[in-house]
């Protein structure tokens, strides 16, 4: 059972509202999602998020596919059906295969050795704290990717960290 009451536009605090309103406007369903739904009950939550979602947005610079890829890779690691869930069919949206959002999703190879390497820094950060050896490090960079790439995954990280982490207080239901 959820913790955290659900919202519509209508009913969310003021201050909640056109922030939900424009994330319903992009969502899948054209309605907000069950998360963004109780992140309304708390302004401060439901604009932190918004935030996150709007700056790797605008300022990002891995493609989509990549993008996915880390969120899906991290809400593995964090462990929300939810999350994984939505990471799972957008990543499907941006361009993976089912095999490899399923070895995205289980920790293994996708058969895409820059993105594994990419996808192995966030999860092993995920995994502990932020913290990252020096070889996985090593190995990303060796993969291809830029100290200013490596830094923008924790970007992705970051905004799934705090959804599956707010799913998983919340104790969201699952709608998609």
């Amino acid at each position: 059972m959820s913790r955290v009451p659900t919202h519509t536009v209508e009913d969310a605090p003021a201050a909640a509202r056109p922030i939900l309103q424009k994330i319903a406007q992009s969502s899948p369903t054209g309605r907000p999602l069950n998360v963004h739904a109780q992140m309304a009950h708390s302004p401060a939550v439901l604009a932190a998020y918004a935030s996150l979602r709007a700056v790797t947005a605008e300022h990002g610079t891995l493609d989509p596919k990549a993008s996915w890829a880390l969120k899906l890779a991290t809400a593995a690691t964090v462990g929300n059906d939810y999350m994984i869930g939505i990471a799972s069919r957008f990543a499907g949206m941006n361009g993976w295969a089912e095999a490899q959002i399923a070895a995205l999703r289980a920790g293994a190879a996708t058969g895409d050795t820059r993105i594994d390497a990419l996808a192995s820094v966030v999860k092993e950060a995920a995994a502990s704290s932020g913290k990252v050896s020096d070889a996985t490090w090593k190995a990303a960079q060796q993969g291809g990717w830029s100290d200013a790439q490596l830094a923008e995954a924790f970007a992705y990280l970051g905004l799934t960290l705090f959804t599956g982490y707010f799913l998983n207080y919340a104790q969201t239901d699952a709608d998609i």
